[in-house]
């Protein structure tokens, strides 16, 4: 539970959560992230039973994030210590979990949002449209993204690498798993008034337009991509059709001022798509969205050279053009012009022109774009320290008296005193990427998601939440 001045509500939001796992026999914890209480929030979590961690940078999201990382579960249920979701329903949550979902987001209109539990605007407006936008956006069926209350997989999630701190990490969290291809699932949940008595973090409007730019950027389709696409139709249409003469509708006469305008739709729509295009590529490069195929498969066919054609190609119509045009000039002995006329012919060339330019730059741009860089491999990190290792025995065997420590991926090992425990375990298991395991008792080591504490008592099918 992300936390920041609930004390009126957060011992209750405790007591729900622990009673809960108790009922149903759950082996959990209740982990409060405080993200800077000065109204002994965090004592008071403590005496309900939970545990409380402090989480230095301030948001939303940066709050659930510490939080996150600090849980010892194999699962995580995340709700605000506001008293509004029931803590003491979190079964289903579970249920869905066990069952194999990565992510299970809870669903308040399906569930039952009570009287006063949700200002209009947020209930009418803000939900359901920021809801229908991320549906039409990205491959999701979820109805709530927004909804506070849910659970999810700890590795999972981590592995996602979430990245915003404020309230539209609740998009982002769905967003992302639904591009990593995450089994994502939803449950009916029920939201009452908070019982707080000061007004609540979120900013309608400011958060509200945060979870929107959100949205927009992690989609260059429709950032850029498909308005891009219309203009650029549009204008050449336009311009298609104006080029030859003017164009009468009813009594509206559009001549070479609608042309110029084509024109400017033309470049625009074009540079959008262009834009489109490099957010793809490079976001796929540094894994913030995952791999088109498609835009792969696109950057390989046009490649730097084609690109390089196909601008030049461009280019040389272009110069055809003015060419043409001052041609036509020389027919008016270089003297006043019909711009009726001339304009015909410049502003299509003018266009072709800067559009050939745009082409190049372009190609050249996503080459570099492409540019792989070289990344170590978890085998070149074995590797390594299979050959430290081996180094390290090698050395204790021909009696050198250096008790120089020698570093093992993770861990220095000193030569002289394991050199056997090093050449017994010198590659890491599989997972164990660039640490040297040490043979370790079978007592010692926790079950997945348990307290060594509490291994014992653990059946085969016992999680931890």
């Amino acid at each position: 539970m992300p936390c920041l001045n609930e004390a009126e509500t957060v011992e209750t939001c405790v007591r729900k959560a622990l009673a809960c796992m108790r009922e149903h026999g759950i082996d959990g914890e209740v982990l409060i992230a405080d993200n800077g209480s000065t109204d002994g929030s965090q004592q008071l979590a403590r005496e309900a039973g939970a545990r409380v961690v402090h989480v230095d940078a301030k948001g939303y999201g940066n709050a659930l994030m510490g939080g996150i990382r600090a849980a010892r579960g194999r699962y995580v249920i995340m709700g605000d210590a506001d008293d509004s979701y029931d803590f003491t329903a979190l079964l289903p949550f579970v249920e869905q979990l066990r069952d194999g979902a990565d992510l299970v987001m809870g669903n308040r209109f399906k569930g039952g949002i009570a009287p006063g539990a949700m200002p209009p605007l947020h209930r009418y407006l803000g939900n359901p449209v920021l809801s229908f936008v991320g549906r039409l956006f990205f491959p999701s069926a979820i109805g709530d993204f927004h909804c506070g209350l849910r659970g999810f997989r700890r590795d999972s999630i981590l592995r996602l690498g979430l990245q915003t701190g404020g309230m539209e990490f609740a998009s982002e969290m769905v967003v992302r798993s639904t591009l990593s291809g995450l089994d994502v699932r939803e449950v009916p949940t029920t939201l009452s008034p908070d019982g707080r008595s000061r007004p609540p973090h979120l900013r309608s409007w400011r958060d509200g337009w945060r979870h929107l730019r959100f949205l927009l950027l992690y989609s260059p389709r429709w950032l850029f991509f498909i308005p891009g696409l219309v203009v650029m139709t549009l204008g050449l249409v336009a311009g298609a059709a104006l080029t030859f003469g003017p164009v009468y509708i009813g009594k509206l006469a559009f001549d070479v001022d609608t042309l110029v305008g084509a024109s400017a739709m033309v470049v625009i729509g074009f540079q959008a798509v262009l834009f489109a295009l490099f957010a793809k590529v490079y976001a796929a490069e540094e894994g913030f969205l995952p791999e088109s195929r498609r835009v792969r498969k696109l950057v390989d066919i046009v490649s730097l050279e084609k690109g390089l054609v196909v601008g030049g190609l461009l280019a040389l119509a272009g110069l055809a053009g003015l060419v043409a045009s001052l041609v036509h000039w020389q027919t008016r002995s270089f003297g006043p012009l019909i711009p009726s006329e001339s304009l015909r012919i410049v502003v299509p060339s003018a266009t072709a022109l800067i559009v050939s330019f745009q082409t190049i730059f372009a190609a050249l741009f996503i080459s570099i774009l492409g540019i792989r860089r070289t990344k170590e491999t978890p085998i070149d990190v074995a590797a390594s320290a299979a050959e430290e290792a081996a180094e390290a025995v090698s050395r204790a065997a021909a009696g050198d008296p250096s008790d120089v420590p020698v570093s093992v991926g993770d861990l220095e090992v000193p030569v002289g005193a394991t050199a056997g425990a090093v050449g017994a375990s010198a590659v890491p298991a599989t997972g164990a990427v660039g640490v040297a395991e040490v043979p370790v008792p079978p007592a010692a080591v926790p079950a997945a998601g348990v307290p060594a504490d509490r291994e014992a008592d653990a059946g085969p099918e016992a999680d931890k939440t």
